[in-house]
């Protein structure tokens, strides 16, 4: 199947490392460049802002799916293709996976995980098929790799890590996958 729409999860901050944006920003152009509509949180700030801006510099579409009560806390994006506003959370993270076609995590925090970890449990549990990559942009997410492979070793999944994530190393690697 081919990806026309990806959801981007990551952090409303921009954390340490330069890496995390740049490489956010690389995706962007990415995504634009192949007239894939990014599909995401909403937000102006730290990575979100920059995979989102990245984008529409470019031309590309962006759709940015907020909860009203986080509209003003992460500085709601004004210039989105299409920006809509959902009563709750749980609104929010069904509809980002609903309009996407595969989703790419990159650096973020809590938010982050639980995006990724519901959207990889409905992937074992068979509630959609959708591709999921990982940017382990500097090493970011090579602990909870480490962390997956011993789930796997103690069988508590049911698929090899591997079958249900595509661990990229940087923006472009994606390019693969397109």
């Amino acid at each position: 199947m081919a990806i026309t729409s990806l959801a981007v999860f990551c952090g409303s901050r921009s954390g340490n490392n330069p890496l995390y944006a740049a490489e956010a920003k690389a995706l962007g152009h990415i995504l634009a460049e192949k007239n894939i509509t990014l599909i995401y949180g909403g937000g102006n700030k730290g990575i979100m802002g920059a995979v989102s801006n990245a984008v529409l510099e470019k031309g590309g579409r962006v759709v940015g799916i907020i909860p009203g009560i986080l509209k003003d806390r992460e500085h709601h994006h004004d210039g989105l293709t299409e920006l809509i506003i959902v009563d709750n959370m749980h609104t929010r993270k069904k509809m980002l996976y609903e309009k996407c076609d595969a989703a790419i995590i990159l650096p973020g925090g809590y938010g982050t995980m639980d995006e990724f970890f519901e959207m990889l449990t409905w992937n074992q549990l068979s509630i959609h098929d959708k591709k999921i990559f990982i940017l382990n942009t500097a090493g970011f997410y090579s602990h909870l790799f480490a962390f997956a492979q011993i789930m796997e070793d103690e069988d508590f999944l049911y698929d090899k890590v591997e079958d249900k994530l595509v661990i990229l190393t940087e923006a472009t690697d994606i390019l693969n996958y397109l």
